[in-house]
């Protein structure tokens, strides 16, 4: 479904909105003729249970659609029938036959006028580009402190522009804006002793990206002050640079993370279509299954991230597609999110036994939809990545990365295009352990680990291979591209400074290199060996250099 900009959403959104209005005098008129064929049957568990699903779908859409009291009409009659169906087994008597035509028959006057619908909020975090160098914004009137941080974050390949006041930044602000905002929290200048005047800076606040707070103090009123401006870090000086870069490339990596995927399984089309639409233009990926029964095919060709799925359905419901979901390993874990106007609790905690990670209730406003579709879905990916990466440095574990190895260097003979693979160790991190401690250590191991996520592309594969070792696989690259970026890095590297109280000191690293254009016969563990060989090569010579296997078979 592609959208240009939020204009053509709202189109859409009324064109919906106005299909629903037109066809729902045809509805209620089906209802009620279903409701008055009652009187000419014996008890008819067919024809009331018609009536049933075609009330509860009612009361699920009407909110969505702008004529709440009719769906909440729909919800107490969907209720009442549901009660004389659980009653009565044999016949329905003639009073509450005419009870069900008249209540029916009464929705007409229920509608009213449409009430004004409130659309989802279009308005998104514009995405950064994985391969868009990152504008960083710092203000900061320590003039020594700001260059020294500023060369900090540039060795990570951030480009980092320099202001002293709000002021200067303000300026700078009518013609370009940056992807990051870092800025003192109490800048010493006496006209802007308190970055509560942010909040009066019309101009910066409508910068509309990510704001990160800087501080000489750690007290809590201050953290206060910075949560209530959107701060989404607050570091205090000495800054570890470390912790700081770290804090930065979550904000890009989610920034950056690919869309979210939804399934949507709902037999209310017009409901199915506003759902897929919204969440279409807050930047997910949405699709709709039309066939209950091809579930699974469904599941395996779209790998949605989260299930949205109606509890009451005609040929199978809610229930009868999450225990099928359910039985399959590979999907055991797939949020699982009934979204229905069922009301009852009981049956709602059923629901929720039987395979459910979550019971939203119809109708649901676009704002709470896309905020619990958006929650549930970063969350999963959040355990995923625990379970797949390296907790430290965020990267692939040992075995995830030489699959990777293997799975990218087979490529590479089926398409005729190289890939590069590359092994990386910190020279004598013994000695930084031994002298420095494992917690300094560990922010060396942390810090080579962003600068790789920084610097290569969004498609290279990055693994810690073990202790201070990387591995890194580079698709569609041959060997000479990847030592040129592989030697930058590692240059970059030797300029970052760690910082032990009151000692600083740098490190370096040393790199091999192979490639599948000089190795073609070689899987990608034996390409890894390779590269690995090159890399004690430029320990053996030396350290703090890259080597390259140039062996051709």
């Amino acid at each position: 479904m592609p959208l240009s900009n939020p204009c053509d959403a709202q189109e859409q959104l009324s064109r919906l909105r106005a299909q629903f209005l037109k066809r729902l005098p045809i509805e209620l008129n089906n209802l009620k003729a279903i409701a008055e064929n009652l009187i000419e049957r014996e008890f008819d568990v067919a024809a009331l249970n018609e009536l049933h699903h075609r009330l509860h779908k009612l009361s699920g859409s009407c909110g969505t659609f702008g004529v709440p009291a009719l769906g909440e009409a729909a919800r107490i009659l969907e209720i009442r029938l549901q009660a004389w169906l659980e009653e009565y087994s044999g016949e329905i008597d003639d009073e509450i036959r005419q009870s069900i035509i008249k209540e029916i028959g009464a929705l007409k006057g229920v509608v009213g006028p449409p009430e004004n619908h409130s659309a989802a909020a279009f308005a998104m975090t514009p995405d950064i580009p994985s391969d868009k160098t990152v504008r960083v914004w710092l203000i900061e009137d320590d003039a020594a402190f700001e260059q020294e941080l500023a060369r900090q974050i540039e060795s990570f390949n951030f480009e980092v522009h320099l202001f002293n006041s709000i002021r200067d930044a303000e300026t700078a602000a009518q013609f370009e804006r940056p992807d990051l905002l870092i800025m003192n929290v109490r800048l010493h200048r006496p006209s802007e002793q308190d970055s509560i005047l942010l909040q009066d800076r019309i101009t910066l606040k409508s910068l509309d990206c990510p704001l990160l707070f800087l501080s000489s103090t750690d007290d809590f009123n201050s953290r206060v002050r910075a949560a209530r401006l959107g701060a989404e870090g607050y570091f205090v000086k000495p800054v570890d640079i470390t912790v700081l870069i770290n804090r930065m490339m979550q904000i890009l990596e989610k920034r950056r993370a690919p869309p979210q995927r939804v399934l949507i399984i709902d037999d209310d089309k017009d409901l199915a279509a506003h759902y897929q639409l919204v969440l279409t233009v807050a930047g997910m990926q949405a699709k709709i299954l039309k066939h209950p029964e091809a579930v699974i095919t469904k599941i395996a060709s779209f790998r949605p991230e989260i299930i949205l799925l109606d509890l009451h359905m005609p040929n199978f419901t809610g229930l009868d597609l999450a225990g099928v979901i359910r039985q399959y390993d590979e999907w055991s874990g797939l949020p699982i999110v009934f979204l229905s106007s069922e009301s009852d609790l009981d049956i709602q905690i059923l629901a929720m036994g039987q395979g459910a990670d979550d019971f939203l209730m119809k109708p649901i406003s676009d704002a709470q939809l896309i905020a619990a579709t958006r929650a549930r879905i970063e969350r999963a990916r959040r355990l995923t990545s625990l379970i797949a990466k390296d907790s430290l440095t965020g990267l692939l574990k040992h075995a995830s990365i030489k699959e990777a190895a293997d799975l990218e260097t087979a490529q590479a003979q089926r398409n005729g295009k190289p890939v590069s693979i590359a092994m990386l160790d910190i020279d004598n991190f013994k000695l930084v352990n031994d002298t420095y401690g494992h917690t300094v250590g560990d922010n060396v191991i942390t810090s080579l680990a962003m600068l790789l996520r920084q610097r290569l592309r969004h498609s290279d594969i990055i693994g810690r291979y073990g202790g201070e070792e990387f591995a890194a696989v580079l698709p569609e690259c041959d060997q000479d591209d990847a030592y040129r970026l592989l030697d930058d890095i590692r240059n970059q590297f030797t300029n970052i400074h760690f910082q032990d109280q009151n000692q600083r000191f740098n490190c370096t690293v040393s790199i091999g290199l192979a490639d599948s254009a000089h190795f073609p016969r070689l899987i990608g563990t034996e390409l890894l060996t390779v590269a690995d060989n090159a890399l004690y090569q430029a320990k053996r010579e030396g350290r703090n250099r890259t080597c390259i296997a140039r062996t051709i078979e």
